[in-house]
């Protein structure tokens, strides 16, 4: 039984048992997978491990869920593949704990081939170990990178899936955090891709306050830097990080965190002026690295795409300064919905239907880690969530419904160009608008042109200066295009509430 209390339903075959089965190796430690993983290794100049995999992204158009794909014959046979090989060859198998919220704890159990054990060692550096062997996990994973296909099978109310003919740690982690999020929702709460975040700063009286803080955005967006960004504050004001990737909006409006240990940043770009903390826990001992470029002397380039612009690295959280010891935000104060749409402002503050709506539109661009065919091109991912199972339009009304009975403010921020690379919108500008916003200093005025509530001043900075329309030749055409566009997109989803779509911005 699930410590949430879901009951996975049974595979048609069962997988090995690891404390009786000859041919599983169970929860090494991390240095006897590092060994395993040797044949694989450059080691770096900071003493890190670093591996190239064949597979370099996702395999989202390989991916299938039996809730919402017609599962034929086939996929079923590619399940009962993933799991008699487990049973036929050398395997690792490693057991880690997902979440500590009392609602969101799942046990989780990872099958590799020992051949992979890389796979396994980044995995397991990403979340905390264990504490009862034999208990039976919630959720299981086998990974056979040296199947003849590519595909990824999950069986959701069973809590499995196979992921055949790919050797990306990225697939392990997700098909962990993809049920973490199906999980929540059958408790009546939202998965969510997102980090999270507790500001403790003075308000425009001078009181110190708390202010919970959850950031939507796909990979790519500045989601991670936001994040885990310290905001220049100084005792007693500080900003904690608490989760960088998946988490759990639950119906109390408290936010259940995932991963315990360790981040899956992108390392493309990382630069230690503008991501001091990141480049620090990337570049400590501690790390490991995948598909970075990494010289055979160890010399170390994250500007370099030689492999992939997907580049990674699973740091520990204990490398960041930011990072809390707690991974769960007690409550859910502010949505920040992070977009790179040039028609929109540097933050607007949305109703709780228009939140809905970004919710749906989900506006950003595809990044390496999705498609890496289609890097840079303006997409729309439904609550910027690659991972939902189940209908996304009564996603869009849950989390109208959930905002509004918790009472929860909710923004579009810009973290991109105004227009035409006109005017950017940088770090300092971002971080700026987010620590006012927790301050409640931010001045508010409806704006007729933009249609939108945006701010009239923000301490620190001259908004003045960010207004869209002047950034925007032929703006109010534009917009009218954009708002049109948006509203057809949204009128494709049948469960989505009228008053949602009849918000559209």
């Amino acid at each position: 039984m699930s410590e949430t209390g879901t009951e996975p339903r049974p595979l048609t075959r069962e997988l090995p048992d690891p404390l009786a089965a000859s041919n599983v190796r169970y929860n090494p430690s991390l240095e006897e997978l590092r060994e395993l993983a040797a044949h694989e290794e450059t080691t770096t100049e900071f003493g890190s491990p670093s591996y190239v995999s064949e597979f370099r992204s996702r395999s989202a158009d390989r991916t299938k869920n039996a809730v919402d794909h017609e599962f034929d014959g086939r996929d079923r046979e590619l399940v009962d593949d993933a799991v008699t090989r487990a049973d036929e060859r050398e395997m690792l198998c490693v057991d880690r704990r997902m979440g500590r919220h009392p609602e969101a704890t799942f046990r989780c159990r990872l099958f590799v081939p020992v051949d992979h054990a890389r796979i396994a060692l980044a995995w397991a550096n990403l979340f905390e170990p264990v504490e009862d062997p034999e208990a039976e996990p919630d959720l299981y994973t086998v990974q056979d990178p040296d199947y003849d296909e590519t595909a990824i099978r999950v069986l959701p109310d069973e809590g499995f899936t196979a992921v055949l003919g790919s050797d990306y740690t990225g697939e392990a982690k997700k098909s962990f955090l993809r049920l973490f999020m199906y999980r929540i929702k059958q408790r009546g709460g939202l998965g969510l891709h997102a980090g999270s975040k507790r500001v403790r700063v003075r308000d425009a009286d001078g009181d110190l306050r708390t202010v919970g803080q959850v950031f939507m955005g796909l990979s790519a967006t500045g989601k991670s830097t936001l994040t885990s960004h310290g905001c220049w504050l100084e005792d007693p004001e500080n900003a904690a990080m608490l989760q960088d990737d998946v988490c759990g909006l639950l119906p109390d409006g408290s936010v259940a965190g995932s991963e315990g240990k360790g981040l899956f940043i992108k390392t493309i770009g990382l630069d230690e002026d503008e991501q001091p903390e990141l480049y620090a826990a990337a570049t400590d001992e501690s790390a490991i690295l995948e598909n970075v470029a990494v010289d055979e002397d160890g010399t170390v380039d994250f500007d370099d795409d030689r492999h992939t612009a997907n580049s990674r690295a699973i740091v520990q959280r204990d490398e960041l300064e930011s990072a809390d010891e707690e991974i769960d935000l007690a409550r859910i104060d502010q949505v920040f919905f992070i977009t790179r749409n040039p028609l929109m402002p540097p933050v607007a503050k949305l109703t709780e239907e228009q939140a809905a709506v970004a919710f749906m539109l989900g506006e950003s661009i595809e990044t390496s880690a999705g498609d890496p065919s289609r890097a840079g091109e303006s997409i729309r991912v439904v609550g910027t969530n690659p991972f939902i199972v189940g209908s996304e339009g009564e996603e869009g009304n849950a989390f109208r419904d959930l905002v509004a009975s918790l009472d929860v403010d909710c923004y579009v921020i810009n973290t991109g160009y105004l227009g035409e690379q006109s005017k950017d919108v940088g770090v300092e500008e971002s971080v700026t608008i987010l620590t006012e916003a927790a301050r409640g200093r931010i001045e508010w005025t409806e704006d007729d042109r933009t249609g939108l509530t945006i701010p009239e001043s923000i301490p620190g900075l001259e908004i003045e200066d960010y207004y869209v329309p002047d950034h925007v030749e032929d703006y109010d055409e534009a917009l009218a295009d954009l708002r049109a566009e948006r509203r057809e997109y949204l009128e494709t989803f049948e469960d989505l509430r009228d008053e949602i779509t009849d918000a559209v911005y």
